[in-house]
């Protein structure tokens, strides 16, 4: 059937329309970016994600313009995460993520203000931070407790007379803890705090035998003598603790947690535009200042390619919900 003379009019214009509107949006692209970015971080000012995303902010700006920096703290780093997520699509609202709430995150809260992958377009990794399991010095020199070995040995002679302490429930120290006791069989108890300062004063009281604290913060009690470190929680050592082992090769398999950061763009962002912030924001992580910034920070920094990143965040958010499920751990 032949189409009438209005029905061929009507769909030339839609076809027009379709490539005026495909025109603005490659011209919106090649144009990137003309205005101030928004960089959301979900924590509150001076912590260490707020750290890294003012040195970026100052660096790529070279690249991209003025970058203003926004802390939106609360729960958990949702909030911050949320706004991002409803933002426009245009690369001019970008989130520092990290692996509590892109991984983690998802699996522990029963409603979120975001999809994990959905919401996002993954930009590049910043840095990675082991884990390290420190035990309590006074304890560890009474029951001579050297390794990881011997911390297990303990606790089958002892069930539920070790206590861990972790920043909360959720956290990356109480995940680690119930992985711990998943991997080699043992039962130990956790003990929760409003946080890692407080669950590290437990600590060094001999409140608790032994916690998994980022080695960022954990660095200067364990350089002090406060604290023994048995391993590192990630596949490789840490450069600032080169005789400490990983927690595989301490007889723990298939143990690799660490906690990182990274940038992300709103869901949805054009490719291009996704393409122009990995290149600044990688060019930036390479700087010689930056780099040594981040180390001072206990950090490694690791930039990665957009497609690199995003497998991470994927393969992390599949890990972590295996370890939620098994620590039994739920928020809201």
């Amino acid at each position: 059937m032949k189409l009438s003379f209005l029905g061929r009019l009507l769909g030339s214009c839609a076809l027009g329309v379709a490539a005026i509107a495909s025109g603005a949006a490659l011209a919106a692209d090649s144009q990137y970016p003309n205005k101030t970015i928004q960089f959301i971080v979900p924590y509150p000012p001076g912590g260490p994600l707020d750290t890294m995303a003012r040195l970026l902010a100052e660096k790529a700006k070279d690249d991209l313009g003025t970058i203003v920096v926004e802390n939106k703290p609360g729960a958990g780093g949702n909030i911050g995460a949320g706004l991002a997520a409803k933002a426009k699509p245009d690369g001019y609202t970008l989130v520092m993520g990290a692996v509590a709430i892109n991984a983690i995150n998802p699996w522990l809260y029963s409603s979120l203000p975001f999809d994990p992958i959905e919401s996002f377009e993954p930009v590049t990794l910043v840095a990675s931070v082991p884990n390290v399991l420190i035990v309590n010095a006074d304890f560890a020199e009474k029951n001579e407790i050297a390794t990881v070995s011997d911390l297990v040995s303990y606790a089958k002679a002892n069930p539920n007379t070790l206590n861990f302490a972790s920043g909360g429930n959720g956290s990356a120290g109480h995940l680690a803890g119930e992985l711990l006791n998943s991997r080699v069989e043992i039962e130990t108890v956790h003990v929760p705090y409003g946080g890692a300062a407080p669950a590290k004063t437990s600590l060094l009281g001999g409140e608790v035998h032994f916690m998994f604290d980022n080695l960022a913060s954990a660095l200067p009690l364990i350089q002090s003598n406060r604290v023994v470190p048995l391993a590192v929680t990630t596949a490789e050592r840490s450069s600032f603790l080169k005789d400490t082992p990983t927690m595989q090769e301490a007889g723990v398999e298939n143990f690799d947690l660490g906690t990182w950061f990274g940038v992300f763009a709103t869901g949805g962002t054009p490719e291009s535009i996704v393409e122009t912030l990995n290149a600044a924001y990688v060019k930036a992580l390479n700087d010689p200042e930056i780099r040594k910034s981040l180390e001072l920070m206990g950090s490694d920094s690791k930039p990665t390619s957009v497609e690199e990143f995003k497998a991470m965040v994927e393969s992390d958010l599949a890990k972590y919900k295996e370890i939620v499920e098994a620590s039994g751990a739920q928020l809201f």
